[in-house]
């Protein structure tokens, strides 16, 4: 009998290309099981091109992909995903009752109970069909069939863009609680920053295609520190500085110099140092396009399977 896998997702050299440009190139990461995934990366960087390869919808043009040890090409993985587009697609005749109806007679480990749940701490009509209802409540619906499924691996694309704060909050907490309570792993591409570090302990950092950052916030960030100091040679960082530490991003204002560097030591007493948020670190890599990757050893495809025994 097979051992089950320990890996959500498995991606080994995994590309897509469109005419003469790539979308995705050379994408490799493990992504252990239940955890929740912060997918990040500017408009065009591969993100939905990703989800959609995940999800069947788009065809690669180089490498694998596995979800749960087995190739996203097997038809039985598709019973252990939801997938939530950025669109979020309904039969807008259907009522909610009816939209509800439909993934309960297509998903045999359905959640009735949860789905009315989620559906009626909005204070949606079931009645109502889906043309009628506002983005935020057709969102609430496409939540509802999301996690009434049971999924093992929930992929999610911009899946709060259009709610309300106080909608953003209640459906975030759902998720998270969801997670813990099941194991569900959850990767979720999104724009909003600063939730993210409430709600994501796994990140994958991705810029022009290519993967930047990969593994736990509790190993990345801490790794990262904010300096600041007197600004000396040509573009103000201190050599002693690029010596010993990966300099991500620097900026000099008058006689000062401030960087976000990758620690590789301790650092000097005649510099000010603070620890960075999430938010911080991550928008240093996503304006740095040419700082060297950080792909955490639990990440990497090429280490050692015992990491996530």
């Amino acid at each position: 009998m097979s051992h089950p896998s320990p890996w959500a997702i498995e991606a080994e050299g995994l590309g897509k290309q469109y005419g003469r440009g790539w979308a995705l190139r050379d994408c490799s990461f493990r992504l252990p099981a239940g955890h929740i995934c912060a997918l990040v990366g500017p408009n065009g960087a591969g993100k939905s091109t990703f989800l959609g390869i995940a999800t069947r919808l788009v065809q690669p043009t180089t490498g694998t992909l596995k979800l749960f040890g087995v190739p996203v090409t097997d038809p039985a993985v598709l019973s252990r995903i939801a997938y939530l587009a950025q669109d979020k697609p309904l039969y807008p005749r259907f009522t909610v009752a009816e939209t509800l109806r439909l993934g309960r007679e297509l998903n045999p480990r359905w959640d009735q109970a949860l789905a009315e749940r989620i559906v009626r701490s909005g204070n949606v009509p079931f009645g109502s069909r889906i043309g009628t209802l506002s983005g935020g409540q057709r969102t609430r619906v496409a939540f509802a069939l999301a996690f009434g499924k049971r999924p093992e691996l929930l992929l999610l694309d911009e899946p709060m863009s259009d709610l309300d704060p106080l909608a953003r909050n209640e459906l975030s907490g759902l998720l998270m609680a969801e997670a813990a309570e099941h194991g569900t792993t959850v990767l979720m591409s999104s724009h909003m920053l600063s939730e993210l570090e409430v709600m994501c302990d796994y990140l994958l950092v991705l810029a022009e295609g290519r993967l930047r950052m990969a593994g736990q916030t509790e190993d990345l960030v801490p790794s990262h520190q904010l300096v600041t100091g007197v600004a000396e040679g040509d573009d103000g960082v201190p050599e002693e500085l690029r010596r010993h530490h990966t300099v991500v991003e620097s900026r000099v204002s008058g006689r000062q110099f401030s960087a976000l560097v990758r620690t590789g030591g301790p650092l000097s007493d005649s510099w000010e140092v603070l620890a960075p948020s999430m938010e911080e670190v991550l928008l240093a890599y996503l304006r740095s396009p040419d700082a060297p990757t950080l792909i955490a050893d639990e990440a990497r495809v090429d280490a050692p399977r015992e990491t996530a025994a």
